[in-house]
């Protein structure tokens, strides 16, 4: 007698994105939380089938810089999950400069892995920290526990949560780095030069939202990195710059690479997206980020990405409410924007008329090279035999944005009222469903910790 064959849990049918080419109406096959197969024609049998035929089939992004503590505490965990699965993220790498304490040490580390644990609604990896004066003694036994990078800054906006490292204790941690293989991340601002300059417009009186960008000139970004890339090459560090907004950082890194060094830059959405000569009046703090977005910058860095300078686009995403937004001076306005719902949409409607096929970009900068460049690949960032079933189902065709319909509790965005040229109609984490295009349908919990891999 035939032996039936063996049923998955979850077959989807779609346009597949992979790694090098489109499986037009392909399907995934996976059981448990892992894919298995992937092919065209007749899809093999399973308990459950998703029909996304027409619509682009792709790997969960991986949003590499995000700031889910910067408000809530370990408890917005929850909420910015819940946000980051209706935006089609699956893995969140999340910061260490956390309300209410950055992540420094194991202590800290084991209570942000347990609140994970209980609350989130996707995977996140983690960043750590090291505090001036703190030494690097810490810094291995976070690596074993698998964070994925450390990230410090040369501009202090916060003496206890985000505090200023001096460039002797920059220097003890690279070489630490380097010994461990861990990427180190700089928020790169010249604190002397940003200081100076705030003043002297606060003194003319200059204080409405036009005035953010002039005073963080790109002379302070230009000092920070420059200093940082040279103590990266002394050590033979892998030194990155987690947000460079404007053609002259992503030129010094070239220049530190092509000198040998391991030297990367991310960009934001954001600097490729907003253009502060049209959104300023119209959006004011609410695109107030810092380093700023760059009035006329947004074409030049354009150019930057086609010509393969940037490592990969994150959200930076910030969980401040708006009343940290809505101050009578731009400098006493917060600084970030919640991103995790538009990453996805409002980079693949960017993407049009950049690129050949934006969705392969997409794929491309906001799954394979941030899951590489923090060692979570190949189980993350990808569909392939292996890999974890985070599987995105991006449906085709316009959609107004409505910042009231997000699932952050922050419930605003500088991109309301935009529309996106694709949708988000399912999310999966691990082969379990946790966005149906309208409502998050898993529990809290459903997400995990995810170390480094080996």
């Amino acid at each position: 007698m035939k032996m039936q064959a063996t049923s998955h849990d979850l077959v989807i049918r779609g346009d597949i994105v992979l790694s090098d080419r489109i499986l037009h109406d392909g399907w995934i096959a996976i059981t448990g939380d892992t894919v298995v197969a992937v092919g065209t024609g007749e899809a093999p049998p399973a308990r459950n089938c998703h029909d996304a035929t027409g619509d682009y089939v792709i790997p969960g992004a991986v949003d590499g810089q995000t700031h889910a503590t910067s408000y809530g505490g370990l408890p917005g965990i929850e909420s910015t999950t819940r946000s980051a699965c209706a935006g089609g993220i699956t893995t969140l790498v999340d910061m260490p400069y956390d309300n209410p304490a950055p992540l420094n040490n194991l202590e800290k580390f084991n209570a942000k892995k347990e609140a994970i644990e209980q609350v989130s609604y996707c995977d996140i990896a983690l960043y750590g920290t090291v505090l001036p004066g703190q030494g690097t003694a810490d810094m291995r036994p976070l690596a074993e526990a698998g964070v994925v990078a450390f990230k410090i800054s040369s501009f202090q906006s916060d003496p206890d949560r985000f505090p200023r490292l001096p460039a002797s204790d920059m220097l003890e941690i690279l070489r630490e780095a380097k010994a461990i293989n861990l990427p180190v991340g700089l928020h790169n601002e010249d604190q002397e030069i940003v200081e100076a300059t705030i003043a002297s417009l606060k003194a003319r009186g200059l204080t409405t939202p036009e005035w953010h960008d002039p005073s963080r000139p790109i002379a302070a970004e230009i000092a920070a990195t420059a200093a940082f890339l040279a103590l990266g090459a002394d050590t033979g560090a892998h030194v990155h710059i987690v947000h460079a907004s404007c053609k002259a950082v992503l030129d010094l890194v070239a220049h530190y690479r092509d000198m040998g060094a391991q030297a990367t830059a991310e960009v934001c959405c954001h600097y490729l997206h907003f253009e502060p000569a049209q959104d300023m009046q119209r959006l004011g703090a609410r695109i107030k980020v810092s380093p700023p977005i760059r009035t006329h910058m947004r074409e030049t860095m354009w150019n930057e990405f086609r010509k393969d300078r940037i490592a990969f686009i994150s959200s930076d995403h910030s969980s401040w409410p708006l009343s940290r937004k809505l101050t009578d001076s731009i400098f006493d306005a917060g600084a970030g924007i919640p991103g995790l719902e538009t990453l996805v949409p409002s980079f693949y409607t960017d993407l049009q008329g950049q690129v050949e096929t934006p969705v392969r970009a997409l794929v491309e900068y906001l799954c394979e090279r941030p899951a590489r460049f923090f060692g979570i690949w190949p189980r993350k960032g990808q569909i392939a035999p292996g890999a974890d079933a985070d599987i995105v189902i991006l449906k085709k065709g316009p959609v107004r944005f409505d910042e009231a319909k997000t699932h952050d509790d922050l419930n605003w965005s500088p991109y309301h009222g935009e529309t996106f040229a694709v949708s988000i109609a399912a999310t999966y984490v691990r082969g379990t469903r946790v966005w149906d295009g309208d409502n998050i349908t898993a529990k809290p919990g459903t997400g995990t910790y995810i170390p480094k891999m080996l």
